[in-house]
This record gives structure tokens, sequence and C-alpha cells, in this order.
């Protein structure tokens, strides 16, 4: 038997502790998701192969799989690139205002999809480039800067610098160094941050959805298309199995990637900058711009009526819109989002600290191990998979006892937590596995019981990141859209999908109600945020 587990209570309670997200993941998404495919793909109870082929083969799905995974390798290339020089600002020099800089590089990340879509859409209205995709490949970018920043911040800081600069010292170039020497130890952690950007990419639905329509669609807006429009499950099955797969094979690789970082952190010092560190941080002022402007042009549309300065939308936000098309007023709405998210986020707190706990651990066993990196891959697969199949496997699966759930409104933050849990776990466990195991089981020898071990240790010294973290699944419950879209019922909207119902009516005032309502999500985001990086400590996960 393992010591540590042996020590601290034995394995009964760890076997009990992972039921718990065990079971959350299971009911609540490998069921419905499970239920969904096996209808497509398994109409008679057998397997469908001619109508699997006959799906792949369309023309359609060709072209919407080679434009989703185009579109995401390019939208990795340009993030990795955009991210890399923000990093070394933000791991290396000390300056002020260092702080406001490292939370204006996430605002953009935790900003709802549908908010960002708008926020381009009203840069680019009357240009060109409105509808393009262009404009959906920027906004790609700019949501996921952050995840290459910070990932890799985390890493850079953890470089010893003197071996760079002894490399200076005896005639090497800038560019020489960061390729021969930092890239090199940088590798696993620009590779992992490529990973789940190229994830992020491939499975946008929002922002996609917003800038391009039917237009340019892909993996994840098919999915959705032919779910609503089309009540084609067979084709939307297949999709989805087709996404699994390669979200599989991408968490799979950054399992690996961080398996080979799991080195204890420690951070160098920053020093001041220098006249040669100018060209990353004009780039990195650039960028920081770039991701302020979209905001500016989504402000500048919310304050603009008929072609005059006026708060009209805003004050519009306690009607119904044009004609009454709407069932709830915007502020409602928000009412709505606000609950459903404080929901969310204890039930994803609840999930996230029971498995960091258990995750942190480190056995001897090599079962015991395989066991937990399985449980961790099944924690990071609602990330990835399709929200669209979630909410639509939510309501065949969830309407029949004992868990008759499809008119019930807790389906709403249940499906927010599947994607905030991910989130808090990826922020908890680096604190959590930071704790060295001869701490818990010098605690145990003298005779803690396992619940003090825990409550004492773990909770002890992840304090203030689990209030980051609470932070963090809140607002990302806050501007869930994917599975909401078909949860939601019409009386209890949350603001996301009222913002899109506005874009999808007709007239100006509706669309000046919508960019209202869209700063006014994205003030509630950024307030949190800004909670967040005050809470923020060194050990806290990349987020």
């Amino acid at each position: 038997m393992n010591r540590q587990f042996a020590r601290i209570g034995g394995w009964m309670p760890w076997i009990l502790a992972a039921a718990l997200p065990l079971a959350f993941v299971g009911v609540f998404f490998a069921w419905p998701v499970a239920t969904i495919v096996g209808r497509g793909l398994l109409p008679e109870g057998v397997l469908d192969i001619a109508g699997i082929v006959e799906v792949l083969s369309r023309p359609r799905t060709v072209r919407i799989i080679g434009f989703t995974i185009g579109m995401a390798a390019a939208a990795t290339a340009i993030t990795l690139v955009l991210g890399m020089p923000v990093a070394y600002v933000l791991s290396r020099l000390r300056f002020r205002g260092r702080g406001v800089l490292r939370a204006a590089v996430l605002v953009p990340f935790v900003l709802p999809t549908v908010v960002v879509g708008i926020a381009f859409r009203a840069l680019l209205r009357d240009t060109p480039l409105d509808g393009s995709v262009v404009a959906i490949l920027a906004a790609l970018v700019f949501f996921n800067v952050a995840v290459v920043a910070r990932t890799v911040a985390v890493s850079w800081e953890s470089l010893d610098p003197r071996q760079e600069e002894a490399a200076r010292v005896l005639g090497a170039g800038p560019v020489r160094v960061f390729v021969t020497i930092t890239l090199r130890r940088l590798a696993p952690s620009v590779a992992a941050s490529g990973s789940i950007v190229f994830l992020f990419c491939s499975t946008a639905f929002g922002t996609v959805l917003v800038l391009g329509g039917a237009k340019y669609a892909t993996i994840e807006t098919e999915i959705w298309l032919l779910t609503t429009q089309f009540l084609d499950l067979r084709a939307a099955s297949v999709l989805s199995v087709a996404q699994i797969l390669v979200v599989l094979l991408l968490l799979a690789l950054t399992a690996k990637v961080r398996r080979s970082t799991t080195a204890q952190h420690r951070s160098f010092a920053t020093r001041r900058p220098r006249r040669s560190d100018t060209p990353v941080i004009v780039a990195t002022v650039l960028i920081a711009l770039a991701l302020v402007v979209p905001l500016a042009a989504l402000v500048e549309r919310s304050l603009r009526v008929a072609g005059e300065w006026s708060v009209g939308n805003y004050l519009a936000l306690a009607s119904t819109g044009s004609r009454n098309a709407l069932a709830v007023t915007p502020w409602q709405a928000l009412g709505n989002s606000l609950g459903f998210a404080a929901a969310a986020t204890g039930v994803a707190m609840l999930v996230g600290l029971v498995a960091c706990v258990l995750l942190a651990r480190a056995p001897r066993s090599p079962y015991a191990r395989r066991g937990l990196d399985l449980l961790d891959g099944a924690l990071m697969l609602p990330l990835g998979v399709s929200a669209v199949t979630v909410g639509f496997g939510f309501l065949i699966t969830l309407n029949s006892l004992p868990l008759d759930l499809r008119t019930s409104p807790v389906l709403v933050p249940i499906a927010q937590a599947l994607v905030a849990v991910p989130l808090v776990v990826r922020t908890l466990l680096p604190v959590l596995r930071s704790v060295g195991s001869r701490m818990r089981e010098a605690a145990a020898t003298l005779g803690a019981a396992p619940w003090r071990v825990i409550l004492t240790i773990d909770l002890g010294v992840a304090g203030r990141a689990a209030l980051a973290a609470t932070g963090l699944a809140f607002t990302v419950a806050l501007g869930e859209f994917g599975a909401t879209t078909f949860l939601s019922r019409p009386d209890a909207a949350t603001l996301p999908v009222i913002i899109y119902r506005l874009i999808g009516l007709p007239g100006g005032d509706n669309a000046g109600m919508a960019a209202a309502a869209s700063v006014v999500l994205a003030v509630v985001c950024v307030a949190v945020v800004a909670l967040v990086e005050r809470l923020r400590v060194d050990t806290t996960g990349a987020f």
C-alpha cells in the first residue's frame, strides 16, 4: 500500500473522494454526449458505417473540417508569435504597471465569446473585413493571447537567466541566444500552450457564430446548425465524434508535456528594463493597445443612437426591445446570469477542490498514478467537446426519472459548471502540488485526521488561489453561451443569449441594445478579473 495514502487515512477515503468528480463528469457529461452520439451513429443498435462514410465524404463536411483545421492552425501560429514578447515582459522585467498589464492581457480570455464577436463587428462595421475570415481569425487571436502569454510566462520566470547572460558575454547575439538557449528550454510550455490554443480555436462557437454566421462554418457551428435547424443527428454525431477524437489527442499531448515540466517552480528576480529590451517592450505595448481597440469600438457603438452621442441604448436595457421582441429585459437577463453563474461556481469549486486534493497526491503505485491521470484527463474533456452536443444531450437524457430535469433551471448552472471545472483544476492544482508530501505525512504522523490534514495543509496553502479560481469560474460561467442556448428558457434567459437574440433582430435600436448589453457584461467580467489579479499568487496556474 502506498505510504502517503496509508498514513493519511488509507485508500477508501480517496476512492470515495474520486467518486464525486467522476460521478459529476459521468452523469452530466459522458452520459449526455454518449447518448446523442449513439442516437446518430447507432440508429438501430448497429454501427452505421455507411452513414459515417457518407457524412465524412460530403463536400461541405470536407470543406468545413479543412476550414476549421486551417483557421485554428493559423490562429495558433499568430497567437504564439504575439504571445511570446508579452510573456517575456511579464516574466523578466520589473516596471510600474506590470500588474495592470497582466490583468489587461487576461481580460480578453474571460470575456464572453458573444461579447468578443459583437466587439469585432463594431470595430469592422462598414468595412470589407466585416464578416470575413480575417475578422474571425483576429477574434480568435484576441481571445487566446492570454493563454500563451500567461502559460509561457510561468515557465519563463523559472528559467535561470545566467545561461543567456553567459552566452551574450561570449558574443552571441540576442536572436541566437533566444533560439539556441531560451526557446529550447521553453519548448514544452510553448507546445502545451499551442495545443491549448488550437483546442480553443477549433472548438470556438459564439465568436464564429456571430462573425461568420452560416457563411464561414466550423465543426462547432455546423454541429449546432445540423442539430437545431436540420435535426440531422447522424451528421452531427459524426462530427462530434471526430471532434472528440481530436480533443483526446490534444489533451494527451498536453498532459505528456505537462508531466515533463512538473519540476518545482522557482521564480528568479525580475530586473529593470534595458535598452536592448526596447523592441520587445514596443511590441508588447502595441499588442496591449490592439487588445483594447475592439473593446473601445464596442463602447463607442453602445453610445451611438442614430449617429448621435447618447445613452439611449443603456436606457433601453430596461425594455424588451423594439416591438417587445424579448421575453425579459436585458437587466433581468443579467440578474439571471449572475444567479446561474453563482450556482455554477459553487458546483465547480466543490467538484474542482475535491479533484485537486486527490490529484495533488503522488502515489507510488503505477496503477494509482494511471488512475489519477485518467481522472485529470476526464475533467479536461468538457473544454473541447461541443457545448452544443452537451446542451442537446441534456435535453435528451435528463428527461425522465430519477433525473427529470429538462424543465428545471438547474440544468443551466450544471452546464456552466462543466466548463468551469477544468479551469478551476488547472488553477488550483499547481498550488496544491507545490505542497510537499512530507508536510502531509508529518501532520498525519502527529495524529491529525485526514480531514484536518486537508483543511490545515492543502486548503491553508491554497486559500488565495481558491478565491482566484472562484472568480475565474464565475466569469467563465457568466459568459457561457453554447449549451445555454439550448437550456435557458425564454423567461429565464441569460444575458449572452439575449445579446445574440438582439443582433438577430432587424433594426439599429436592437443592435445598439446588444452593444450596450455587451458593455455591461464586459464590465462585470473585467471587475471580477481585477479581483482575481489582486488575489493572484506566484504559484497559481497559468490563468
